[in-house]
């Protein structure tokens, strides 16, 4: 696994085993919207699918410049604050953008509350990317970052995403309620 910024474009990626994390670039918003709109991606996660309008509006005024902001806290000292970092799970085989992994604070919760979250397309389920990309970016988070805890949340019902979280070493905690949904509320600390 490594990370590395692609001097002739600056684009930052963190290689897997199969996948490439990528930081979002205003290219995959097709891709991307296309991916929120699966049902068990509006299912499990919280305000996802959105308008393509909406979609355009964040990948372009936010969540790109949110990346940049991140990325140049962690070359100027570690320390990311309340930052988010989205990026998108690329095929190695395909090229294809199949999924998003990022992390950010999960503001429902007390603190420490920075998360890690993660979702793939229906097509590539169940092939292991959802706990490389969590585990790629939890080994660059606690590398390369302050960060000393990260937190996951999965719904009870949603048994992929819980595997995800336990085999990538998080501790069940409790069950949570958010927004009237039960969730499992992990944490995995720095060691």
């Amino acid at each position: 696994m490594s990370n590395s910024q692609d001097m002739s474009k600056n684009i930052f990626t963190i290689e897997c085993r199969d996948i490439i994390l990528r930081e979002y670039q205003v290219e995959d918003l097709d891709e991307l919207q296309n991916i929120t709109w699966q049902p068990h991606f509006y299912e499990f996660l919280m305000d996802w699918n959105v308008s393509k309008e909406q979609r355009e509006d964040w990948i372009k005024n936010y969540e790109i410049p949110d990346n940049k902001r991140f990325l140049n806290a962690v070359l100027k000292d570690g320390d990311i604050g309340e930052l988010r970092l989205r990026l998108g799970i690329i095929s190695k085989d395909s090229g294809e953008f199949i999924g998003v992994c990022g992390t950010g604070i999960l503001d429902k919760v007390s603190p420490p509350n920075r998360e890690i979250f993660y979702g793939i397309s229906t097509d590539h389920r169940n092939k292991g990317y959802s706990t490389q990309a969590a585990k790629g970016l939890i080994k660059y988070l606690f590398d390369n970052t302050n960060v000393e805890e990260l937190i996951a949340i999965a719904q009870l019902r949603n048994l992929p995403s819980n595997k995800v979280i336990q085999k990538c070493g998080f501790e069940f905690q409790n069950e949570i309620e958010i927004e009237n949904r039960k969730y499992n509320y992990y944490k995995l600390r720095k060691n």
